[in-house]
């Protein structure tokens, strides 16, 4: 059965507090309530720094049965190593406490910054090291969002189909390459604000829009809002799980 997965890109904004969540409502159990309402959330503390197992194992308790959450890969393997020599700090990562999410681990996503150029050869290294499987033996999903104009080529999207790795969807209000190739056996969208980045909500006819286009497609399906700064991502998140319903 194809899954349709709606969520937020992290969950611990000072301004949701009285909107979003409800006023008076303690910090610590605003993941149980975003989780209550959306159906997976990308965890991107671990793109800033490695989290520690009991982070990892307090998010998959607080959340209900059936939620799925992503994981932002390390900016260090990313921006920082530029995905070169990237064995041990990648068994770091996962040995971080990644594995704690159980069954509710989604796909992990590799955000590349601009000024990465496409170089298939070290592409092409990096994904023949990702672990493909659980320690339990569960398959393992990657995503790749690249922000290079560089990446938008028939070799770039031949490369991620030899490894099954997802292109990302992002809607970035023309900043960076708005890409829908289709190149694993799953889709990866993030919403970063179609009028303005990371600030504009989306209204009525776009979510129709998105809606029609996840509708469309015949496998599991990832879309986070990340257009946070003003509030609007978990709002938007929720009227487009309405319209996929």
């Amino acid at each position: 059965m194809v899954e349709r997965r709606v969520g937020v890109s992290g969950w611990t904004y000072p301004p949701w507090r009285g909107d979003f969540y409800p006023k008076g409502l303690p910090q610590r159990e605003e993941l149980a309530y975003a989780a209550s309402r959306l159906t997976s959330i990308e965890i991107n503390g671990s793109f800033y720094a490695l989290q520690k197992p009991e982070s990892y194992r307090k998010w998959r308790d607080q959340t209900p049965d059936g939620f799925v959450f992503a994981v932002k890969g390390s900016r260090f393997i990313t921006h920082m190593k530029r995905l070169a020599d990237a064995e041990e700090p990648l068994k770091k990562f996962f040995d971080s406490g990644v594995w704690e999410l159980g069954d509710k681990l989604g796909p992990i996503l590799w955000q590349l910054p601009e000024t990465f150029q496409y170089d298939e050869d070290r592409l092409a290294g990096f994904f023949d090291q990702l672990p493909r499987r659980t320690p339990d033996g569960a398959p393992v999903r990657h995503a790749l969002e690249f922000r290079s104009q560089t990446f938008a080529t028939a070799a770039a999207y031949r490369l991620l189909r030899e490894h099954d790795i997802a292109c990302v969807l992002a809607d970035t209000a023309g900043r960076w390459p708005k890409v829908e190739e289709d190149t694993a056996d799953f889709r990866y969208v993030r919403l970063h604000g179609d009028a303005e980045l990371y600030t504009s909500g989306y209204d009525d006819r776009a979510l129709d829009g998105w809606a029609a286009k996840v509708n469309q497609w015949r496998k599991d399906s990832y879309v986070y809002f990340d257009n946070d700064a003003k509030g609007y991502a978990p709002h938007d998140a929720m009227r487009l799980i309405d319209r996929l319903r």
